[in-house]
Protein backbone atom coordinates (compact mmCIF):
# COMPACT_ATOMS: atom_id res chain seq x y z
CA UNK A 1 0.00 0.00 0.00
CA UNK A 2 1.37 3.66 -0.77
CA UNK A 3 2.47 5.12 2.48
CA UNK A 4 0.15 8.00 3.40
CA UNK A 5 1.30 10.56 6.42
CA UNK A 6 -1.04 8.54 9.46
CA UNK A 7 0.76 5.64 8.43
CA UNK A 8 4.10 6.95 8.56
CA UNK A 9 3.28 8.36 12.39
CA UNK A 10 2.32 4.57 12.82
CA UNK A 11 5.35 2.96 11.59
CA UNK A 12 7.75 5.39 13.47
CA UNK A 13 5.95 5.15 16.58
CA UNK A 14 6.02 1.31 15.83
CA UNK A 15 9.61 1.12 14.95
CA UNK A 16 11.24 3.47 17.50
CA UNK A 17 13.59 1.59 19.34
CA UNK A 18 15.91 2.98 22.80
CA UNK A 19 19.05 3.26 20.67
CA UNK A 20 17.25 5.86 18.52
CA UNK A 21 17.29 8.66 21.27
CA UNK A 22 21.16 10.88 21.74
CA UNK A 23 22.57 11.66 24.97
CA UNK A 24 21.22 15.28 24.57
CA UNK A 25 17.66 13.72 23.90
CA UNK A 26 17.75 11.70 27.13
CA UNK A 27 19.25 14.53 29.22
CA UNK A 28 16.56 17.03 27.88
CA UNK A 29 13.67 14.65 28.66
CA UNK A 30 14.95 13.54 32.45
CA UNK A 31 14.82 17.13 33.14
CA UNK A 32 11.25 17.23 31.74
CA UNK A 33 10.11 13.99 33.80
CA UNK A 34 11.22 15.41 37.17
CA UNK A 35 10.40 18.80 36.67
CA UNK A 36 6.79 17.41 35.77
CA UNK A 37 6.36 14.95 38.87
CA UNK A 38 7.24 18.05 41.15
CA UNK A 39 5.31 20.57 39.64
CA UNK A 40 2.53 17.69 39.42
CA UNK A 41 3.26 16.97 43.46
CA UNK A 42 2.95 20.73 44.48
CA UNK A 43 -0.42 20.47 42.34
CA UNK A 44 -1.70 17.82 43.91
CA UNK A 45 -2.21 20.07 47.44
CA UNK A 46 -4.68 22.55 45.28
CA UNK A 47 -8.47 22.57 45.40
CA UNK A 48 -9.39 22.12 41.81
CA UNK A 49 -7.14 18.56 42.05
CA UNK A 50 -9.19 18.31 45.19
CA UNK A 51 -12.09 18.63 42.83
CA UNK A 52 -11.04 15.95 40.18
CA UNK A 53 -9.90 13.32 42.73
CA UNK A 54 -12.78 13.12 44.53
CA UNK A 55 -15.14 13.23 41.51
CA UNK A 56 -12.83 9.98 40.45
CA UNK A 57 -13.30 8.42 43.70
CA UNK A 58 -16.91 9.06 44.10
CA UNK A 59 -18.49 8.36 40.74
CA UNK A 60 -16.14 5.39 39.32
CA UNK A 61 -15.54 1.90 40.51
CA UNK A 62 -12.56 -0.15 39.17
CA UNK A 63 -9.90 -2.00 39.64
CA UNK A 64 -7.67 0.35 41.47
CA UNK A 65 -3.80 0.06 40.58
CA UNK A 66 -2.37 2.98 39.61
CA UNK A 67 -1.04 5.85 42.36
CA UNK A 68 -1.88 9.29 42.81
CA UNK A 69 -0.50 12.57 43.35
CA UNK A 70 0.60 13.51 46.44
CA UNK A 71 -2.14 11.03 48.56
CA UNK A 72 -0.19 7.60 49.83
CA UNK A 73 -2.34 4.69 49.81
CA UNK A 74 -4.77 6.19 47.30
CA UNK A 75 -4.99 4.40 43.81
CA UNK A 76 -7.60 4.44 40.81
CA UNK A 77 -8.08 2.55 37.90
CA UNK A 78 -5.15 3.31 35.41
CA UNK A 79 -7.06 6.00 33.11
CA UNK A 80 -8.41 8.12 36.40
CA UNK A 81 -4.69 8.05 37.58
CA UNK A 82 -3.60 9.32 34.45
CA UNK A 83 -6.51 11.72 34.42
CA UNK A 84 -6.56 13.02 38.31
CA UNK A 85 -2.44 13.43 37.96
CA UNK A 86 -2.91 15.12 34.87
CA UNK A 87 -5.10 17.49 36.77
CA UNK A 88 -2.61 18.37 39.22
CA UNK A 89 0.55 18.98 37.26
CA UNK A 90 -1.20 21.66 35.12
CA UNK A 91 -3.29 22.71 38.54
CA UNK A 92 -1.15 25.77 38.63
CA UNK A 93 -0.62 26.31 35.15
CA UNK A 94 3.31 25.01 36.12
CA UNK A 95 4.38 22.64 33.78
CA UNK A 96 7.03 23.18 31.32
CA UNK A 97 6.42 24.62 27.61
CA UNK A 98 7.43 24.12 24.23
CA UNK A 99 7.87 25.70 21.03
CA UNK A 100 4.80 25.81 18.82
CA UNK A 101 3.16 26.10 21.93
CA UNK A 102 2.09 23.86 23.95
CA UNK A 103 2.55 21.71 27.79
CA UNK A 104 4.01 18.45 26.04
CA UNK A 105 5.15 16.68 29.69
CA UNK A 106 1.78 16.55 31.26
CA UNK A 107 -0.70 15.08 28.86
CA UNK A 108 2.17 12.20 28.33
CA UNK A 109 3.58 11.63 31.39
CA UNK A 110 1.20 10.70 33.76
CA UNK A 111 -0.64 8.09 31.05
CA UNK A 112 3.12 6.47 31.55
CA UNK A 113 2.85 6.36 35.17
CA UNK A 114 -0.57 5.11 35.23
CA UNK A 115 -0.20 2.56 32.43
CA UNK A 116 3.22 1.11 34.12
CA UNK A 117 1.02 0.24 37.39
CA UNK A 118 -1.61 -1.77 35.19
CA UNK A 119 1.21 -4.20 33.10
CA UNK A 120 1.38 -7.63 35.27
CA UNK A 121 4.74 -8.10 36.43
CA UNK A 122 6.24 -10.22 33.86
CA UNK A 123 5.82 -7.22 31.19
CA UNK A 124 6.81 -4.33 33.31
CA UNK A 125 8.44 -1.55 30.71
CA UNK A 126 12.25 -0.73 32.03
CA UNK A 127 13.35 2.29 32.35
CA UNK A 128 14.48 2.60 28.90
CA UNK A 129 11.04 1.49 27.58
CA UNK A 130 9.76 4.01 29.38
CA UNK A 131 12.02 6.87 28.36
CA UNK A 132 11.20 5.87 24.31
CA UNK A 133 7.71 5.79 25.46
CA UNK A 134 7.87 9.39 26.60
CA UNK A 135 10.05 10.75 23.99
CA UNK A 136 7.77 9.34 20.98
CA UNK A 137 4.49 11.27 23.02
CA UNK A 138 6.75 14.33 22.61
CA UNK A 139 7.94 13.93 19.24
CA UNK A 140 4.35 13.10 17.49
CA UNK A 141 3.24 16.53 19.58
CA UNK A 142 5.90 18.39 18.24
CA UNK A 143 5.74 17.17 14.53
CA UNK A 144 1.49 17.65 14.55
CA UNK A 145 2.54 21.22 15.56
CA UNK A 146 4.86 22.16 12.82
CA UNK A 147 1.82 21.08 10.49
CA UNK A 148 0.29 24.55 10.85
CA UNK A 149 1.92 28.11 11.07
CA UNK A 150 -0.60 29.05 12.96
CA UNK A 151 0.61 26.95 15.53
CA UNK A 152 4.03 28.88 16.04
CA UNK A 153 2.30 31.89 17.78
CA UNK A 154 -0.06 32.01 20.96
CA UNK A 155 -3.24 29.86 20.28
CA UNK A 156 -6.29 32.06 20.43
CA UNK A 157 -9.10 29.16 19.30
CA UNK A 158 -8.39 26.21 21.48
CA UNK A 159 -5.48 25.11 24.03
CA UNK A 160 -2.65 23.41 22.33
CA UNK A 161 -1.94 20.32 24.78
CA UNK A 162 -5.85 19.16 24.81
CA UNK A 163 -5.20 18.36 21.11
CA UNK A 164 -1.62 17.56 20.32
CA UNK A 165 -1.63 16.34 23.48
CA UNK A 166 -4.17 13.75 23.30
CA UNK A 167 -2.49 12.57 20.54
CA UNK A 168 0.96 12.36 22.36
CA UNK A 169 -0.78 10.52 24.84
CA UNK A 170 -2.01 8.03 22.37
CA UNK A 171 1.63 7.43 20.79
CA UNK A 172 3.25 7.12 23.93
CA UNK A 173 1.13 4.96 25.52
CA UNK A 174 0.81 2.34 22.39
CA UNK A 175 4.68 2.56 22.49
CA UNK A 176 4.41 1.15 26.17
CA UNK A 177 2.07 -1.09 25.16
CA UNK A 178 4.02 -2.61 21.77
CA UNK A 179 0.67 -2.27 19.86
CA UNK A 180 1.38 -3.46 16.10
CA UNK A 181 1.74 -0.43 13.64
CA UNK A 182 -1.91 -0.57 12.54
CA UNK A 183 -3.25 -0.70 16.24
CA UNK A 184 -0.81 2.99 16.37
CA UNK A 185 -2.22 4.12 13.20
CA UNK A 186 -6.37 3.00 14.86
CA UNK A 187 -4.84 5.46 18.30
CA UNK A 188 -4.35 8.30 16.78
CA UNK A 189 -7.34 8.17 14.73
CA UNK A 190 -9.36 7.55 17.51
CA UNK A 191 -7.58 10.58 19.79
CA UNK A 192 -8.19 12.80 17.19
CA UNK A 193 -11.74 12.46 18.49
CA UNK A 194 -11.29 12.72 21.94
CA UNK A 195 -9.01 16.18 21.50
CA UNK A 196 -10.22 19.78 21.80
CA UNK A 197 -10.61 22.31 24.46
CA UNK A 198 -11.66 26.01 23.67
CA UNK A 199 -9.21 28.56 24.97
CA UNK A 200 -12.22 30.83 26.76
CA UNK A 201 -11.91 28.43 29.78
CA UNK A 202 -8.22 29.80 30.29
CA UNK A 203 -7.79 31.21 33.72
CA UNK A 204 -10.81 29.25 35.01
CA UNK A 205 -10.79 25.98 37.01
CA UNK A 206 -11.49 24.02 34.21
CA UNK A 207 -8.51 24.88 32.15
CA UNK A 208 -6.09 21.48 34.05
CA UNK A 209 -8.80 19.30 32.79
CA UNK A 210 -7.41 20.16 29.18
CA UNK A 211 -4.21 18.00 30.64
CA UNK A 212 -6.00 15.61 32.68
CA UNK A 213 -8.29 15.01 29.70
CA UNK A 214 -5.56 15.16 27.05
CA UNK A 215 -3.61 12.11 29.14
CA UNK A 216 -6.73 9.90 30.01
CA UNK A 217 -8.39 10.35 26.85
CA UNK A 218 -5.07 9.35 24.40
CA UNK A 219 -4.59 6.92 27.15
CA UNK A 220 -8.04 5.29 26.18
CA UNK A 221 -7.42 5.81 22.71
CA UNK A 222 -4.67 3.25 22.87
CA UNK A 223 -6.81 0.72 25.56
CA UNK A 224 -9.41 0.60 22.58
CA UNK A 225 -7.31 0.36 19.94
CA UNK A 226 -5.60 -2.78 21.22
CA UNK A 227 -8.85 -4.24 21.83
CA UNK A 228 -9.75 -4.14 18.32
CA UNK A 229 -11.37 -0.62 17.52
CA UNK A 230 -10.87 0.93 14.57
CA UNK A 231 -10.60 4.45 13.05
CA UNK A 232 -9.80 6.03 10.09
CA UNK A 233 -6.58 5.21 8.55
CA UNK A 234 -5.60 8.80 7.01
CA UNK A 235 -6.49 10.61 9.85
CA UNK A 236 -3.39 13.02 9.82
CA UNK A 237 -3.42 13.39 6.08
CA UNK A 238 -4.72 16.15 3.92
CA UNK A 239 -7.82 14.90 2.40
CA UNK A 240 -10.05 17.18 0.31
CA UNK A 241 -13.49 17.59 1.69
CA UNK A 242 -12.78 15.41 4.63
CA UNK A 243 -11.37 16.95 7.35
CA UNK A 244 -9.29 14.61 9.77
CA UNK A 245 -6.62 16.30 12.06
CA UNK A 246 -6.92 19.15 9.86
CA UNK A 247 -10.36 20.49 11.34
CA UNK A 248 -7.97 21.65 14.21
CA UNK A 249 -5.82 24.06 12.02
CA UNK A 250 -6.87 26.43 8.96
CA UNK A 251 -3.57 26.27 7.31
CA UNK A 252 -2.34 22.37 7.42
CA UNK A 253 0.48 20.85 5.40
CA UNK A 254 1.14 17.66 6.72
CA UNK A 255 4.18 15.64 6.34
CA UNK A 256 5.48 12.24 6.85
CA UNK A 257 7.87 11.03 9.48
CA UNK A 258 10.63 9.07 8.55
CA UNK A 259 10.97 5.61 10.07
CA UNK A 260 13.77 6.12 12.96
CA UNK A 261 16.94 4.87 12.16
CA UNK A 262 20.41 5.44 13.96
CA UNK A 263 20.46 8.81 12.75
CA UNK A 264 17.28 9.79 13.40
CA UNK A 265 17.15 13.46 15.29
CA UNK A 266 14.22 13.83 17.62
CA UNK A 267 12.83 17.29 18.30
CA UNK A 268 13.62 17.55 21.58
CA UNK A 269 17.22 17.03 20.40
CA UNK A 270 16.36 20.70 18.16
CA UNK A 271 14.57 22.30 20.47
CA UNK A 272 15.02 22.72 24.13
CA UNK A 273 11.98 23.20 26.18
CA UNK A 274 11.36 26.15 28.69
CA UNK A 275 10.80 25.55 32.42
CA UNK A 276 8.96 27.75 34.64
CA UNK A 277 10.32 29.52 37.51
CA UNK A 278 7.05 30.58 39.70
CA UNK A 279 3.81 29.21 38.80
CA UNK A 280 1.85 31.51 36.23
CA UNK A 281 0.98 31.36 31.95
CA UNK A 282 4.69 31.32 30.37
CA UNK A 283 4.14 35.01 28.86
CA UNK A 284 4.34 35.79 32.36
CA UNK A 285 8.17 35.23 32.81
CA UNK A 286 9.04 38.22 30.50
CA UNK A 287 7.19 41.09 32.04
CA UNK A 288 8.16 39.47 35.76
CA UNK A 289 12.25 39.47 34.49
CA UNK A 290 11.19 42.71 32.89
CA UNK A 291 9.56 44.33 36.37
CA UNK A 292 12.76 43.16 38.47
CA UNK A 293 14.92 44.72 36.28
CA UNK A 294 13.26 47.69 36.38
CA UNK A 295 12.39 47.25 40.01
CA UNK A 296 16.38 47.36 40.95
CA UNK A 297 16.72 50.63 39.10
CA UNK A 298 14.17 52.16 40.88
CA UNK A 299 15.79 51.21 44.21
CA UNK A 300 18.80 52.32 42.66
CA UNK A 301 17.05 55.47 42.12
CA UNK A 302 15.17 56.35 45.46
CA UNK A 303 16.76 53.97 47.99
CA UNK A 304 13.87 51.96 48.11
CA UNK A 305 10.48 50.96 46.38
CA UNK A 306 8.17 53.69 47.12
CA UNK A 307 4.92 53.45 44.94
CA UNK A 308 3.73 56.78 45.43
CA UNK A 309 6.72 57.87 43.36
CA UNK A 310 5.54 56.11 40.45
CA UNK A 311 2.36 57.78 38.13
CA UNK A 312 2.21 55.28 35.29
CA UNK A 313 3.52 51.87 34.63
CA UNK A 314 3.88 51.15 30.73
CA UNK A 315 3.68 47.46 29.82
CA UNK A 316 4.71 47.09 26.19
CA UNK A 317 3.45 43.41 25.83
CA UNK A 318 2.42 41.25 22.40
CA UNK A 319 -1.49 40.88 21.82
CA UNK A 320 -3.48 38.21 23.55
CA UNK A 321 -6.57 38.47 24.59
CA UNK A 322 -6.79 35.88 27.41
CA UNK A 323 -3.85 37.25 29.54
CA UNK A 324 -4.18 40.86 29.13
CA UNK A 325 -6.23 40.99 32.75
CA UNK A 326 -6.31 44.71 34.17
CA UNK A 327 -7.87 43.42 37.57
CA UNK A 328 -7.83 39.76 37.96
CA UNK A 329 -9.85 38.20 41.08
CA UNK A 330 -9.38 34.84 41.04
CA UNK A 331 -5.96 32.59 41.14
CA UNK A 332 -6.32 31.39 37.87
CA UNK A 333 -7.20 35.00 36.38
CA UNK A 334 -4.03 35.88 38.28
CA UNK A 335 -1.68 33.20 36.98
CA UNK A 336 -2.79 34.43 32.96
CA UNK A 337 -2.63 38.12 33.41
CA UNK A 338 0.31 40.40 32.53
CA UNK A 339 -0.58 43.43 34.73
CA UNK A 340 -0.87 41.58 38.28
CA UNK A 341 2.63 39.73 37.42
CA UNK A 342 4.21 42.91 36.85
CA UNK A 343 3.16 44.57 39.72
CA UNK A 344 3.63 41.79 41.92
CA UNK A 345 7.18 41.29 40.93
CA UNK A 346 7.07 45.23 41.72
CA UNK A 347 5.70 44.99 44.91
CA UNK A 348 7.21 42.30 45.93
CA UNK A 349 10.54 41.85 44.33
CA UNK A 350 9.76 38.00 43.59
CA UNK A 351 6.34 36.20 42.24
CA UNK A 352 5.94 32.44 44.32
CA UNK A 353 3.41 30.31 44.99
CA UNK A 354 2.18 32.73 47.97
CA UNK A 355 1.93 35.29 45.06
CA UNK A 356 -1.89 33.40 43.71
CA UNK A 357 -3.08 33.40 47.04
CA UNK A 358 -6.45 35.12 47.55
CA UNK A 359 -5.37 37.43 50.31
CA UNK A 360 -2.08 38.40 48.30
CA UNK A 361 -4.50 39.06 44.87
CA UNK A 362 -6.92 41.60 47.00
CA UNK A 363 -4.25 44.14 48.56
CA UNK A 364 -4.85 47.20 48.70
CA UNK A 365 -1.25 48.63 47.71
CA UNK A 366 -1.30 46.12 44.82
CA UNK A 367 -4.03 47.42 43.53
CA UNK A 368 -3.19 51.01 43.56
CA UNK A 369 -0.45 49.64 41.34
CA UNK A 370 -2.78 47.96 39.03
CA UNK A 371 -4.82 51.54 38.98
CA UNK A 372 -1.59 52.92 37.31
CA UNK A 373 -0.49 50.49 34.37
CA UNK A 374 -1.13 51.16 30.76
CA UNK A 375 -0.58 48.96 27.79
CA UNK A 376 1.15 49.28 24.54
CA UNK A 377 1.29 46.81 22.09
CA UNK A 378 4.24 47.56 19.82
CA UNK A 379 4.27 46.07 16.45
CA UNK A 380 7.55 44.41 16.69
CA UNK A 381 6.27 42.33 19.82
CA UNK A 382 4.76 39.39 18.58
CA UNK A 383 2.31 36.75 19.87
CA UNK A 384 4.92 34.16 19.66
CA UNK A 385 6.98 32.60 22.59
CA UNK A 386 10.37 32.53 20.33
CA UNK A 387 10.06 36.12 19.09
CA UNK A 388 7.90 37.99 22.27
CA UNK A 389 9.46 40.44 24.91
CA UNK A 390 8.45 42.15 27.86
CA UNK A 391 8.94 45.83 28.51
CA UNK A 392 8.28 47.87 31.92
CA UNK A 393 8.54 51.36 32.05
CA UNK A 394 8.05 53.69 35.07
CA UNK A 395 7.20 56.86 34.60
CA UNK A 396 7.61 59.46 37.78
CA UNK A 397 6.21 61.91 38.94
CA UNK A 398 9.50 64.10 38.67
CA UNK A 399 9.31 63.07 35.13
CA UNK A 400 12.10 60.54 35.02
CA UNK A 401 11.18 57.29 33.23
CA UNK A 402 13.07 54.34 34.11
CA UNK A 403 12.55 50.95 31.89
CA UNK A 404 13.42 47.56 32.37
CA UNK A 405 13.09 44.90 29.40
CA UNK A 406 13.50 41.34 28.79
CA UNK A 407 14.12 39.61 25.60
CA UNK A 408 15.04 36.29 27.08
CA UNK A 409 13.97 35.06 30.44
CA UNK A 410 15.63 32.54 32.29
CA UNK A 411 14.14 28.87 31.93
CA UNK A 412 13.69 30.04 27.95
CA UNK A 413 14.73 27.33 25.51
CA UNK A 414 17.44 30.16 24.56
CA UNK A 415 18.45 30.28 28.67
CA UNK A 416 17.72 26.96 30.01
CA UNK A 417 17.53 26.32 33.99
CA UNK A 418 21.04 25.47 35.21
CA UNK A 419 20.91 21.56 37.31
CA UNK A 420 21.19 23.29 40.05
CA UNK A 421 18.07 25.27 39.80
CA UNK A 422 16.14 22.60 38.25
CA UNK A 423 16.82 20.61 41.75
CA UNK A 424 15.78 23.56 43.39
CA UNK A 425 12.39 23.88 41.90
CA UNK A 426 11.85 20.13 42.12
CA UNK A 427 12.41 19.98 45.78
CA UNK A 428 10.63 22.91 46.87
CA UNK A 429 7.56 21.67 44.83
CA UNK A 430 7.76 17.59 46.19
CA UNK A 431 8.58 19.15 49.85
CA UNK A 432 4.96 20.39 50.17
CA UNK A 433 4.00 16.72 50.06
CA UNK A 434 6.91 14.13 50.55
CA UNK A 435 9.65 13.81 52.91
CA UNK A 436 12.74 14.63 51.78
CA UNK A 437 14.56 10.85 51.49
CA UNK A 438 11.56 10.34 49.31
CA UNK A 439 12.41 13.21 46.98
CA UNK A 440 16.16 12.38 46.80
CA UNK A 441 14.97 8.45 45.70
CA UNK A 442 13.21 10.27 42.74
CA UNK A 443 15.81 12.23 42.10
CA UNK A 444 18.06 9.85 41.78
CA UNK A 445 15.75 7.02 39.78
CA UNK A 446 14.97 9.90 37.29
CA UNK A 447 18.68 10.56 36.61
CA UNK A 448 19.87 7.05 36.17
CA UNK A 449 16.17 6.22 34.32
CA UNK A 450 17.51 4.39 31.82
CA UNK A 451 18.95 1.41 33.63
CA UNK A 452 15.81 1.13 35.83
CA UNK A 453 14.55 -2.55 35.69
CA UNK A 454 11.29 -2.21 36.59
CA UNK A 455 9.58 1.86 35.83
CA UNK A 456 6.52 1.31 38.01
CA UNK A 457 8.73 1.92 40.93
CA UNK A 458 8.86 5.60 39.32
Amino acid sequence: PEETVTSSFASFIHAARPEHLSKTVCHRSKRMILDNIGVGLVGSTTHVFDIALQYCRELYSSVAVSSVYGKPGVKLSPTLAAFTNGVATHSMDFDDTWHPATHPSGAVLPALLAASQMLPPSTKPNGMDFLLAFNVGLEVQGRLMHFSTEAHDIPKRFHPPSVVGTMGSAAATAKLLSLSTAQCAHALGIAASLAGAPMANAATQAKPLHIGNATRLGFEAALLAARGMEANPLILDDIPGCSGFSAFYSVYQPKPLSTPSDHHEFLLEKQDIAFKRFPAHLGMHWVVDAALSVRNLFINYAGSFSPSLIRTIVLKIPVSKYIDRPFPSSEHQARHSFQFNACTALLDGEVGLSSFTESSIHRQELRELLDKVVVEHPEDNVANFDKMYGEVALLLHSGDVLTGKCDTFYGHWRKPLSKESLLKKFRSNASHVLPEEKIETIIAMVENLENLSDSSQL
